[in-house]
């Protein structure tokens, strides 16, 4: 029987503004390699990261929650003009974090 997956849970934040910068670069730097990049690519990773710093600022810290945050206030982000939706763009949060934290994102082994 397959073990269920433990919980990420982020340390707390020692300089929120630099996470969400972090966040910001990294994440363009995905949208704009996954298809080609577009300028709305900028909104989309500004806006991400601005749920996940306001999120670490409200003390959460479970990557899950953090996740589903930004999938739920994304939803009102006008993705008309890009490839990706709130979904992928979550995931990618997801990833892009795990991969900073030295845990592979195919299997979920360290």
């Amino acid at each position: 029987m397959a073990e269920p997956i433990q919980a990420i849970t982020l340390p707390p934040p020692t300089d929120a503004q630099k996470e969400e910068l972090w966040l910001r670069q990294a994440l363009l730097q995905w949208l704009d390699s996954e298809y080609i990049p577009e300028p709305v690519n900028a909104d989309i990773a500004e806006r991400a990261a601005k749920v996940f710093l306001r999120q670490r600022m409200e003390g959460e810290n479970d990557l899950g929650s953090l996740v589903i945050a930004i999938v739920t206030e994304m939803r009102a982000f006008d993705f008309s003009k890009s490839f990706y939706g709130e979904f992928a763009v979550a995931n990618a949060v997801s990833d892009l974090i795990m991969t900073s934290l030295g845990i592979d994102t195919c299997c979920g082994e360290t």
